[in-house]
């Protein structure tokens, strides 16, 4: 889940010399892991907004998930002006006086107030200076790089990445590094697109993820870490699988589909799929007992993958989007820390989503305005050109990016104990994080990622409880507020993006049993190629060529 930022690279990257994130005692990871602790929501200060020659601020108002008022007549009280609605983001552009500011955030109806160019519709938002190179996040505030002078470096891992594809760019080309799945978008039958990162979005967490430069010796240390661009887990392999167009429009469909065969071919040879970044989430409407997207990712975390998704980038009094509500699976929030490698001045960002007090994050890793690969051309390069720094990064901001770190942690443990299930190395990483003084368990979890001190961690002997999903839900229901759209025709009800009826009990058994997929069919219809001809959404058909070119509306699944 993502924000893009722009500005001049921070001098320095790269400089300091790796410490460790001190823990605040033993006992706070065994009362945090596997239970949900209730806990006040710690609301974090934004920068001081400048206001326009009038007097008055642009704005982006978020309304919190709970919010019964009419927030557009809560801004007009405030004094201030709607501008425009943003429905993806459950928000309005607004314009306020500055002393109005104050009393709208005190609301408890709204989730977040900020400046306008923070957060804009697609997710791509602006810096401002205080940026995190990847190095700085390696070296000093994750400390992967504790793992590669020990000679983990990911090597034999593989990450699936289900995402907008990924663009081959130096530190995503080294021989072996990407493997490209299936092409399960809109775009996959134009050949110019299949694979490719036209959003940008998928491109910025591989190279967060197990980016390395081209250039990169064969052995990694702090000191490479420092003169070439490294991801966490350098060594590591992606696993491409492309759900979501230029505009980041997908459907819940696309991406069950999606990790449904992630499950089935984790084992294929040269695969070894251990971890699955999901950097996306819906504000679906049924608990995930029901959810057949909650549903999917259980069964990739029972078939021994550690499945990583981004909490959402809602605000600070927001619940989780869906999957990250599934509490088996490690929920990631966002952290400031400040560039610095001490977690006494490390904030949660206002954008971060912390969840409630029956399931927030589990914890925190860098999230704001981390400096990764750019996808040349891409919606994010071409919209967002004030973003880009030095022609090969561009700068984003989310619980996106704090997924990706966590991802790729997970990588260099499961390298290091490579016998961990899923449930062991999400009770590591818990254990072993630093607890932010004076913020709630809710915005942080565990505390901040630090693979210094999860490098030792006794291996716990940890299952987690909770109730499984069944899976036997609406998959209408999945999908949440917003949905996909072609010439007007919205995809909703229980269908696929193949038109296909949806029958959650059937989809679920088969997919139990690994079986959901057989060949390049699922859900009754194939996915691959010019098989689209024949779908229908709604009584409007359409063939193979009908999907080059056309402008999808969406994204359905929100970009975190």
């Amino acid at each position: 889940m993502h924000k893009l930022r722009a500005g001049p690279e921070r001098r320095g990257v790269g400089w300091g010399s790796p410490m460790g994130r001190g823990r605040s005692g033993s006992g706070h990871a065994a009362r945090l892991f596997g239970v949900l602790v209730a806990a006040a929501v710690a609301l974090t200060t934004v920068a001081p907004i400048p206001a326009q020659a009038d007097g008055a601020v642009s704005l982006i108002v978020l309304e919190a998930q709970s919010s019964t008022s009419d927030v557009a007549a809560l801004i007009e009280q405030a004094g201030g002006e709607v501008t425009a609605e943003l429905g993806l983001i459950d928000g309005f552009a607004a314009t306020l006086p500055a002393d109005g500011i104050a009393v709208l955030s005190a609301h408890p109806d709204i989730a977040s107030v900020m400046a306008d160019g923070q957060v804009e519709l697609t997710g791509w938002n602006y810096a401002g200076e205080d940026q995190e190179s990847v190095a700085m996040i390696t070296n000093s505030i994750a400390n992967a790089d504790h793992y590669w002078n020990e000679g983990f470096t990911g090597a034999g891992i593989g990450v699936a990445l289900i995402d907008s594809g990924i663009s081959p760019v130096d530190g995503l080309t080294v021989d072996g590094k990407v493997i490209n799945g299936p092409d399960l978008s809109f775009e996959s039958q134009d050949p110019s697109l299949t694979y490719v990162d036209s959003y940008g979005h998928g491109t910025h967490l591989a190279g967060i993820i197990a980016g390395r430069d081209d250039a990169a010796p064969a052995k990694i240390t702090t000191k490479e870490g420092k003169r070439y661009f490294l991801g966490m887990a350098p060594d590591a392999h992606i696993v491409n699988v492309k759900v979501a167009t230029r505009n980041g429009a997908t459907d819940v469909s696309q991406v069950i589909a999606a990790i449904d065969w992630v499950v089935q071919h984790r084992n294929d040879k040269g695969m070894n799929i251990r971890v699955l970044n999901l950097s996306f989430g819906t504000d679906s409407t049924q608990s995930y007992l029901l959810d057949p997207l909650a549903f999917a990712v259980e069964q990739a975390w029972q078939h021994g993958i550690v499945v990583v998704v981004a909490a959402g980038n809602d605000g600070n009094k927001s619940r989780l989007r869906n999957p990250a509500t599934d509490p088996f699976v490690i929920a990631v929030g966002a952290v400031d820390a400040n560039s610095t490698s001490r977690t006494s001045d490390d904030v949660i960002p206002s954008f971060s989503s912390c969840g409630t007090a029956d399931r927030h994050v589990d914890l925190v890793a860098p999230g704001q305005s981390v400096v990764s690969l750019l996808a040349p051309g891409s919606a994010a390069a071409t919209e967002h050109p004030g973003s880009i720094v030095d022609g090969r990064y561009i700068v984003g901001s989310g619980t996106s990016q704090a997924a990706a770190v966590v991802s790729g942690a997970a990588a260099l443990l499961l390298e290091q104990r490579p016998n961990l299930t899923p449930d062991q190395v999400k009770a590591v990483l818990t254990g072993s994080a630093s607890e932010i003084r004076r913020v709630g368990a809710t915005c942080q979890g565990a505390g901040v990622l630090d693979l210094k001190s999860a490098f030792g961690y006794r291996t716990p002997r940890a299952v987690q409880s909770f109730p499984h999903s069944e899976g036997r839900g609406s998959l209408d229901a999945a999908r949440g507020s917003s949905r996909v759209a072609h010439d007007g025709i919205v995809l909703e009800g229980e269908q696929d993006i193949m038109g296909n009826k949806w029958n959650g009990a059937s989809w679920s058994s088969l997919a139990a049993l690994g079986a959901s997929w057989s060949g390049g069919t699922w859900n009754g219809a194939s996915w691959s190629g010019a098989s689209w001809s024949g779908a229908s959404w709604s009584g409007a058909s359409w063939s193979g060529n009908a999907w080059l070119g056309v402008s999808w509306d969406g994204p359905a699944l929100l970009i975190v």
